[in-house]
Order: C-alpha cells, then structure tokens, then sequence
C-alpha cells in the first residue's frame, strides 16, 4: 500500500501524518509532495524521516494507492489528471470538486457507500463546517426528515491555515507588548474580535462558506433539506462550533434526541447543563468525535430541536474524516 500526502507542510498535511500514525494505517510507503518552497523539507513518520517531493505533472504517483490532497482547489484542479493518471484514488479535501455530479462528496458517518462509485477516482472530502454538522444532524434524520437547518458557526483561526493560526497567535502577543498588530491573513484583527465574513461574499448575500453548508449537506444526506448559515470567524485556535436549529417532519422530543446521538458513531454527547457540561472549543481540540451538548425544545419551532456542537477542524474537519474514507475503500 503506497500513499500520498499533497500539501504535506500545511496545517492539514501535517494532521494527516499523524492521523495516520495514531490509527496505524497500512501505509507500506509513504510519499510527500508540497511546492517548491517546501521541496527538501524532511517529516517524521513510523521512526523515518520522509522527504518532501517537488509537485510536478511526471510520473511520480505510479504505483500509489491513495492520495490525499490538501494544497488547495487551484492546485487539486491543475493535477487530478497527473495523480489519478495511473489508478490513485484522490481523496480531496479542497473544495475543487465537491458539488461535481461526478464526484462523491462523503462523511463516512452518514454516506459511506457513495465513495465506492467514483468515476474519475477522485472522492471529495466536505467543508469542515459541513462535515461536523452532518455527523450529528445523521442520526436525528433517521428519527424524522429533517426540513430545516439555522445554523450560526464560530470558526477557529485553524480553518484559513497554519499562517493564520501563527498570526492569532502573534497578536496576542503584540497587543500585549504595546506593538502594532499584524493583520495579514484575516480581513481585520482576530484577536479580542470577531469577524461575521468566511470566504467571499456571493450574489445572495451568503458567503461562499455559508452556500457550501447549503450545499454540501443536501448533497451528503441525499436530503431536500434546506440550510441557512451565518458563519463567523472567532479567536479560538483549531476548533469550531455551531449553534444548530433544526425543524422535522414530525415531533421529537429532547430525550430521543440525546439518546440517538449518544449512540451514534462519532459523536459524544456532553450534555448536563446542571453542573455546566456541554462541548467548548478549548476542550475538543486533538480529538476524534464532535461533541454535542445543549440539546432542547427550539421555542419559536413547534418541531424544532435546538443544540451546540464543537469539534477539531484540523482533525475531523478535515484530515481524520479524509482517513476514513481511506479506510472504508480498503475495507470494501
């Protein structure tokens, strides 16, 4: 089993490593690939030092397995061809190719089997927003279809990148010693603020992020379900949340509710307002599931059931959901 990683210097290409190692995939080999300025760098895996290759449209990915990609949509687009020329399943985490009819777009959680019909070898791993809340609107789908989602998310610096996560970090620090803050990565100072605007804006007034929400969940869930989203970036670090109102077809009460999800697979329930439990980012960070708390009676909706989850964006947002995939193809 040879595989790939694409991007392997950015925040999601070092999850990957070890996404990988912690769940001790069988990887017989490992390939890194990056741009030029990350050609040369060397990153531990399994006790061995793996170079990282200079991307290019050669022969490179002959003989790998499984590929994953995270260097963005340009890139994903310039080199499907290249990557997936000589039989490599691309698993793709950017958002080149995600609402392509073609394409599958899969959260093992919820659509498994659609990863194993990919006519151009290519299998798109969803938003991080998208993929959080799915895993845990899945098993309240199965109880009554759901109609509606409202969904307002509090996005971590993590999910514009390893530069932006350093740049929350250095302005703390510069607000503290009395210097000019640095404001490069984000459209305004992250630190002490919050920034109501994710990707660029679209003709409806929605952000790009908040449309793939849209999107991305009908596509996922084979639902009519209809998403409106407002997402906001906040000062947290690598975690995001999201407060989720959901309307169904028919009544459910909070204790079905918690019960379905706490039996559903990567979901922990965290949900004991009495002695203040429920999911923060400062908690979930490093781990697997997304965490759901919060969960009650929406008061404006007769069927509507209100909660909070929050989960790793690096992680299950992006490069364990990614592995997952992996493993369910080799699996079947």
């Amino acid at each position: 089993m040879r595989i790939a990683i694409v991007g392997a210097s950015g925040a999601v290409g070092q999850e990957f490593l070890k996404v990988l190692e912690e769940r001790n995939f069988p990887a017989d080999e490992l390939l890194l690939f990056g741009s030029a300025r990350s050609a040369g760098r060397k990153y531990r895996f399994k006790g061995k030092d793996v170079e990282v290759r200079l991307l290019q449209h050669n022969d490179d990915f002959k003989g790998v397995d499984i590929a994953f990609t995270s260097a963005g949509a340009g890139t994903s687009r310039e080199f499907a061809d290249t990557i997936t020329r000589h039989g490599a399943v691309m698993i793709d985490n950017s958002s080149a190719f995600r609402m392509d009819a073609d394409v599958p777009l899969v959260v093992p959680e919820c659509n498994a089997e659609d990863a194993l019909v990919r006519p151009r070898g290519i299998i798109a791993n969803p938003n991080c927003t998208t993929i959080m809340m799915v895993v845990v609107l899945q098993p309240i789908e199965r109880l009554s279809h759901i109609r509606r989602i409202h969904v307002a998310s509090y996005q971590s610096a993590s999910g514009a990148g390893a530069q932006a996560m350093a740049e929350l970090e250095q302005q703390y620090r510069e607000i503290v010693e009395g210097k000019p803050v640095t404001v490069d990565k984000f459209a305004y100072q992250l630190a002490y603020n919050v920034i109501p605007q994710i990707d660029v804006f679209t003709d409806n007034g929605y952000t790009k992020e908040e449309m793939k929400m849209f999107n991305e969940t009908r596509k996922i869930l084979h639902s009519d379900v209809k998403c409106s989203a407002m997402c906001v970036r906040i000062s947290a670090l690598r975690s995001h949340s999201e407060a989720v109102w959901i309307e169904t077809e028919k009544p459910l009460d909070v204790k079905q509710v918690q019960d379905a999800l706490a039996a559903a697979p990567g979901v922990t329930l965290l949900d004991d307002p009495a002695s203040r439990q429920y999911p923060m980012p400062l908690f979930t960070g490093g781990k697997d599931d997304v965490y759901v708390g919060r969960v009650r009676k929406d008061l404006a909706c007769e069927n509507g059931i209100t909660l909070w989850l929050s989960g790793d964006q690096i992680k299950k947002g992006a490069a364990l959901n990614a592995v997952q995939i992996a493993e369910y193809i080799i699996k079947h």
